[in-house]
C-alpha cells in the first residue's frame, strides 16, 4: 500500500513514521508513505497557497487550485492501483475501525491535510470522502493523518508479528478488549483475578468473553 499525505508541515511526521510498527511496515516494503509539501505547488515568488475568504471573515483559506495540483502530482504514481482520496475535515464522517478495514482494500490512499481556517469548500469535490477523528477542532490535519495512517497500516498482512492480535484487540468486533494483567500478582492491595491462575482455559475464555461483552461500544462509556 502507498499512502500519500498532502501537508504544509511534513516535518510533523518525521518521528511518528520512523519508529515502531510504521517503520517496520516501510522497512518490509509492505507500506510506502510519501509526504508531499503543498507549498511546492504554491503561486508566485513566495509560493502562496492561501487567500482571504470571499465575503470576509477571519483567517486564510487554502486554495482549491493549489490542492488540485498536489492531488494530480500524487496521482501520477497510481500505476493501476485502486486509489481513495480523503479530505481530513472536522465535519467529515468520524473515522473508526470499520472504516480502517475498508481502506485496507485500496492500493493507494491520498490524505489531504487542511490548515489555517480550512480549505476551499470545492476541495470536497476533488476528494472521494471526508473523514474526522472526532468532534473537536485541531490546528491542522496532520494528527488525523497520523491516526488514520497507523490504524490502516497495522491491518496490512505481514505488519504485525502476531497476526492474531488484530482479531483479539479492541474494536476488532466492535467490542472493547478484555482486561489484561501481568506481574506483580498483587500491587498495593490490587490483585489479579484468581480465574486467570486457574489453569482452566475454557473458564478463562468464558471470563474474558463476559468481560469483553460488558461494554459493546465506546458509545456506552460513561462521560462523567
Amino acid at each position: 500500500m502507498q499512502i500519500d499525505i498532502l501537508t504544509l508541515f511534513p516535518e510533523v511526521f518525521s518521528s511518528i513514521f520512523s519508529s515502531s510498527i510504521i517503520k517496520r511496515a516501510q522497512d518490509k516494503k509492505i507500506a510506502t508513505i510519501r509526504l508531499i509539501n503543498i507549498r511546492d505547488f504554491g503561486e508566485g515568488k513566495h509560493k502562496n497557497v492561501d487567500d482571504k475568504p470571499y465575503g470576509g471573515g477571519i483567517g486564510m483559506i487554502l486554495k482549491v487550485n493549489i490542492i488540485d495540483r498536489a492531488i494530480n502530482f500524487a496521482k501520477q504514481t497510481l500505476k493501476e492501483k485502486k486509489c481513495r482520496i480523503i479530505l481530513l475535515d472536522p465535519r467529515g464522517k468520524q473515522f473508526d475501525q470499520q472504516i480502517a478495514r475498508r481502506l485496507v482494500k485500496y492500493g493507494k490512499i491520498i490524505l489531504i491535510c487542511g490548515h489555517y481556517e480550512g480549505v476551499d469548500e470545492r476541495v470536497k469535490k476533488l476528494a472521494d470522502e471526508s473523514l474526522s477523528i472526532g468532534p473537536y477542532i485541531l490546528t491542522g490535519g496532520e494528527i488525523p493523518a497520523s491516526v488514520i495512517t497507523e490504524t490502516v497500516i497495522r491491518l496490512l498482512p505481514g505488519v504485525l508479528l502476531k497476526p492474531r492480535a488484530i482479531k483479539d484487540e479492541s474494536f476488532s468486533k466492535d467490542l472493547f478488549e478484555y482486561p489484561q494483567y501481568t506481574r506483580p500478582r498483587i500491587y498495593k492491595e490490587l490483585a489479579v483475578p484468581k480465574i486467570l491462575f486457574s489453569g482452566n482455559h475454557a473458564q478463562i475464555l468464558a471470563w474474558r468473553q463476559i468481560r469483553q461483552k460488558s461494554v459493546k461500544s465506546p458509545k456506552n462509556v460513561r462521560k462523567d
